[in-house]
């Protein structure tokens, strides 16, 4: 039972007389946010955000600057610190060092497509749509190859073991083997109208990618290829590989793009039409894949946001997707997990140098380049996104789960993108408690993490309680009110129609491509706590992806469910392979609450409710031997803490004469206390 998230608001109304020190009407609502799509949307400068739904400090970005183009499109580090940038807008190139950038040649092509350090250190240059592959000699751009039958050099790699050069071109499909002087052979001529990357593994074997057909080819020698993997796609951006053989290949789902006709369009002057980049608007599907040595794929990541653009594998063994549309940089290992690291104010990545003495990241449009300071630093700032409580509010307590230190500011205002009539950010606080912030209908917090690098922020909940308006019933829904699939705002101060339940239903979902029968093992923790204690018994095979819980026997608290599964049932011990993922927040509280210093004077009643775990949900009094029961508020008029006060006058039930009233509250997890008290 995963606590829910905001994505909109619903007010519940009841009839009957409310009875506390405030006059409001509404009950108590909580906006929390504990999973990853909660914490993105906002800004997200200089943070990283994983698919677990933590956020900590993520790239510390400088930015430079290109003036004179409009994207980058690829971007090679050299020996003396300096970077080689090859531009769209006729295709230039820039060196940039200490800061300056210098213009070195100007191709005239549509773009400088990619940069490689060839033979003892020489400059090859890919460039569309000439057709030509160039070198750098002495700061001036001579010819190295003309390649028959290409009109697009998009991908360069160089082979240090066979001194050798290949260029991944179109609208033919042909991969080329350039010799140091220049000679250039067909090594192999794919199906495909164009073949989008190539790189080459320890073993000498080339990877390319093709395009309006998403294949991925091995190549071991002259016109010797298969196809390593089919993606269904309509074509394969880029291709990386590691330090031990590991290959990883993107491939997007695009209507737009580099994406080719079947028969490319004709210029008047009848040349082929030359694929252009990406647009803010050329927005497609991308995923991520991992090839082992021997060509096993393992598909680590799809975003159905944002196709990809770029690709790189970082020196702390993680491979780096940089994105179109959005401009975002996301880290995934080989386990799977993904990190937003960065998100550019650029619209696009083009480039990503993730290895070595100088780590950076390219944006275009407008061109900017990104030089990796490091982790952290003055802008690891989140910001959430602008959450709409439907009305006016008043925001009470705002608590948080963190590991480490983190700074925690709001603001609030009543336009729905935040301007100047909006209240200042408040004082930055590292510790829960009420917040500061001034009533209004909308509200956003920020959180920064440039006390403690190493700081991670995993939930974060305010609870706040709404002007009472003329109510409206619409689009009623009867589910339980911790449903998992419930993304309304959890209420509280409402009729209680739930009872306690301590048996909790765990579900999960599996994405099982070679259809192997799993078995899955279940452990909890206490929130807090490093150790799992196992949930299903050891000899016990469960096959389902369900379990029914019984915490009864619990200690109350925040817990955490971890499921672990295991192809064991259809693999011998070598080949078992494991998966493992944990739940949101889970509440155990099967104690009532209870009533302390309940006490009369005249018809005023006083005392306070109490639970082990909190919040408090609903207090509310009737005469007792009646099935009539008024609620009424604490004495602060908000439900959202474990201790609250409570002052009501009687006089509504009982105007004169002796009467013994029952006193009943429930708790967040609906526990409750009956308590009586003589009125004379």
């Amino acid at each position: 039972m995963k606590l829910s998230s905001l994505l909109s608001a619903s007010l519940l109304a009841s009839a009957g007389v409310l009875l506390a020190a405030s006059s409001q009407a509404v009950g108590t609502r909580r906006l929390t946010l504990d999973k990853e799509a909660d914490f993105k949307g906002g800004d997200l400068k200089g943070v990283a955000i994983d698919s677990r739904g933590a956020v900590r400090a993520g790239f510390d970005l400088g930015a430079l600057p290109i003036a004179q183009a409009n994207s980058i499109w690829s971007a090679l580090p050299q020996k003396d610190g300096s970077v080689l940038l090859g531009t769209g807008n006729e295709g230039k190139l820039f060196k940039v060092q200490a800061g300056a950038v210098t213009l070195v040649a100007e191709t005239k092509a549509l773009a400088v497509t990619s940069l490689v350090s060839a033979w003892g250190g020489t400059v090859a240059v890919g460039t569309l749509p000439d057709g030509k592959v160039m070198k750098l000699e002495r700061g001036k751009l001579v010819e190295l190859a003309t390649l028959k039958g290409a009109e697009h050099v998009f991908s360069l790699a160089f082979d240090a073991k066979n001194s050798a050069l290949y260029a991944a071109t179109g609208p033919e499909g042909k991969l080329f083997r350039i010799t140091q002087q220049g000679n250039a052979q067909v090594y192999f001529d794919a199906e495909e109208q164009h073949l989008m990357s190539v790189a080459v593994g320890p073993d000498g074997a080339v990877y390319a990618g093709a395009s309006d057909k998403a294949k991925l080819y091995k190549i071991t020698g002259p016109g010797r290829a298969t196809v390593l993997y089919d993606f269904g796609r309509t074509e394969v951006r880029g291709v990386a590989v590691g330090p031990k053989g590991d290959v990883y290949a993107i491939a997007n789902d695009l209507k737009t793009g580099f994406t080719v006709p079947a028969k490319p369009a004709r210029t008047q002057e009848g040349a082929p039409a030359a694929p252009t980049a990406p647009t803010a608007k050329a927005k497609g599907k991308g995923t991520l894949y991992h090839f082992t040595p021997e060509g096993l794929p393992d598909r680590l990541y799809d975003n159905d946001d944002e196709h990809f653009t770029s690709l790189a594998v970082g020196d702390d063994g993680r491979v780096y997707v940089g994105t179109g549309v959005e401009g975002r940089v996301y880290a995934v290992d080989r386990a799977g997990r993904v990190a937003l690291v960065a998100d550019t104010d650029e619209r696009q990545v083009g480039a990503l140098v993730l290895a070595g003495g100088t780590r950076l990241v390219a944006a275009s449009d407008p061109a900017v380049l990104h030089p990796l300071k490091g982790i952290g630093g003055a802008d690891a700032v989140w910001t959430s996104k602008v959450f709409d409580a439907g009305l006016r509010a008043r925001f009470g307590r705002m608590a948080w789960e963190a590991s480490g230190k983190v700074q925690i500011s709001t603001r609030t205002g009543n336009t729905k993108d935040p301007d100047d009539t909006w209240s200042d950010w408040s004082r930055e606080t590292d510790a829960p408690g009420p917040v500061a912030s001034p009533p209004a209908r909308f509200f956003q917090v920020r959180a920064r993490f440039a006390q403690d690098p190493n700081a991670e922020l995993s939930e974060f909940e305010v609870a706040f309680v709404t002007d009472n308006l003329k109510a409206t019933i619409d689009d009623v829904n009867a589910r339980p009110r911790r449903d998992s699939n419930d993304d309304s705002i959890k209420t509280s101060g409402g009729p209680v129609t739930r009872k306690p339940e301590p048996k909790l239903s765990i579900s999960w979902k599996v994405d099982n491509p070679d259809k192997d029968e799993m078995r899955y093992r279940l452990q909890y923790r206490l929130v807090g706590t490093a150790t799992w204690y196992d949930l299903t018994r050891r000899d016990e095979v469960l096959t389902k992806e369900t379990y029914d819980w019984d915490t009864s026997t619990l200690p109350e608290g925040r817990y955490r469910v971890r499921v672990i599964a295991s192809d064991e049932l259809a693999n011998p011990p070598d080949r078992v392979t494991h998966a493992d993922a944990e739940s949101g927040i889970v509440l155990v509280d099967n104690t009532p609450p209870r009533i302390e210093n309940l006490r009369a004077t005249g018809r005023r009643v006083q005392g306070t409710a109490l639970d082990g775990v909190g919040p408090i949900q609903r207090i509310e009094v009737s005469i007792a031997g009646r099935d009539e029961w008024v609620p009424f508020y604490p004495k602060d008029g908000i439900f959202d803490e474990a201790r609250e006060e409570f002052d009501f006058d009687a006089t509504v039930l009982s105007a004169t004469g002796p009467a013994l009233l029952a006193i009943r509250v429930y708790d967040d997890a609906n526990n409750f206390v009956i308590q009586n008290i003589a009125l004379k």
